[in-house]
């Protein structure tokens, strides 16, 4: 069953122990303004999909991050989120991928679900075997070198 937050209130999350950042709900018009834009059009279309990965982050970061708590400049005052602190944040690897795992992710589950289906408990793939088996004496096993 989808469970639908009515509320669409930001929540906060917890990247690393100390920071936590106030973040936007992940939302169709958050996702596709991201899609769009300049900096994620910008890769260009034979880019790693690392480099791709990264651009989206940082964009949906710049348009979701409200708020954040733990984070400072280097004589370690406490310092407001911008464009240019996030993508800073964003560079630090366990930030990105607290990041990705705890925002962007859960956001997409829902994309993944459409694109593949598990078999029904109840409906004609219930109960259904294999139908090709290797040939009694034919079965081929690996060698070893």
């Amino acid at each position: 069953m989808l469970t639908l937050d009515l509320s669409n209130e930001p929540r906060w999350h917890e990247l690393a122990p100390g920071v936590r950042v106030q973040l936007r709900p992940l939302t169709t018009a958050l996702m596709v303004a991201t899609r769009s834009d300049p900096a994620v059009e910008a890769v260009p279309e034979d880019a790693p999909d690392e480099e791709r990965a990264v651009a989206f982050a940082k964009a949906l970061a710049r348009r979701a991050v409200l708020a954040w708590e733990g984070v400072g400049d280097t004589d370690g005052n406490p310092i407001d989120p911008s464009a240019q602190a996030i993508d800073a944040l964003l560079d630090i690897w366990p930030i990105f991928e607290a990041f990705q795992l705890t925002y962007v992710s859960k956001g997409l589950l829902l994309e993944q679900e459409k694109n593949a289906s598990a078999l029904s408990p109840n409906g004609p793939s219930a109960g259904a075997s294999a139908t090709a088996m290797a040939a009694k004496g034919h079965a081929r096993t690996a060698r070893r070198d």
